[in-house]
Formats: C-alpha cells, sequence, structure tokens
C-alpha cells in the first residue's frame, strides 16, 4: 500500500433512507399547507397565505434535520484519518491511532486510540455490509502500512 494512497468512505442505506424521508417530509407538508384553508376547528381565526408558507418552511426545515445524517464520512490516507459524523468532525494522524475496530453487534466502526478513547465512524454501518467491512480492511491496511514505516524508520537507526 502506497503512502498515497488514499480511500474515502461514505455510508449508503442511511443516505439512501434520509433522501427519501427528505423528499416524503417535504411533499407532505407542502399537500398539508395547500389543505389549509378557511376558519380553524373552533371557526375563532382563519388560515392565511402566511400559514401555509409557514407549512412549506416546517416541511424544509424537517428534511434539512434529515439530511444531517448524510453528513457522515471517513477520509483516509498515509498520514492520517479524517472523521465526519453527524455532529463534530476529527482529524487525527495515525501516530494516536491503537486500532480499527468493528466489534460484533456494533452499529457503527471506531478507532482506538492510544489514551483508551473510542471514536465512532458513523460513516462505517453495520447497515451496509459488505461495504462497511471493506472500508474496516481498508483503513486497517492504510494503519498497518504506517505502522510498518514507523517500523522501518526505527530500525534504520
Amino acid at each position: 500500500m502506497s503512502e498515497t494512497e488514499s480511500i474515502r468512505i461514505r455510508p449508503r442505506r442511511i443516505r439512501l433512507v434520509c433522501w427519501g424521508s427528505a423528499a416524503a417530509l417535504l411533499v407532505m407538508f407542502s399537500v398539508l399547507a395547500t389543505s389549509l384553508s378557511g376558519s380553524t376547528g373552533s371557526g375563532y381565526g382563519t388560515f392565511q397565505r402566511g400559514d401555509q408558507i409557514a407549512m412549506v418552511g416546517l416541511g424544509v426545515f424537517g428534511a434539512l434535520a434529515f439530511l444531517l445524517f448524510t453528513r457522515p464520512k471517513v477520509e483516509a490516507d498515509g498520514h492520517g484519518v479524517r472523521v465526519q459524523n453527524v455532529v463534530g468532525s476529527y482529524q487525527l494522524p495515525w501516530e494516536v491511532v491503537r486500532g480499527v475496530r468493528f466489534d460484533r453487534g456494533a452499529p457503527w466502526a471506531s478507532l482506538e486510540l492510544h489514551d483508551d478513547d473510542l471514536v465512532p465512524m458513523v460513516a462505517l454501518q453495520a447497515a451496509d455490509k459488505e461495504l462497511a467491512v471493506e472500508g474496516v480492511r481498508a483503513l486497517r491496511r492504510l494503519h498497518q502500512a504506517h505502522q510498518a514505516r514507523l517500523a522501518e524508520g526505527a530500525a534504520g537507526r
């Protein structure tokens, strides 16, 4: 594995679900907005154009909330790994990584750091099955290649 090799991993299944759900939510709120007309149930008020626009706006915000879950990705190369989760991101050199874990029954893989912290990698989800396994294997190969370079450097001294 060369030092210039890099990988980029994004979840597949959750992205499809989120895009479909966002579209469905937007359509549902738009249809609901068009049906808002006339007086309210008790007759004390009436629905106005602003109410309809607000309903469409709520649909847009809800769809954007769904799309936040399409954000996760993992990028790695010979120097380190960058993890972007739904909230938060990490950029770690391989020196601080002890290993790449994907425990049985875990919803996603994680990086085990030398200080015993675990960094979740939401982009490598168990729901993606073989895609996630291949991603973990690729990350392990990059990590092992870096460890080998460190060992060569130490032996050359």
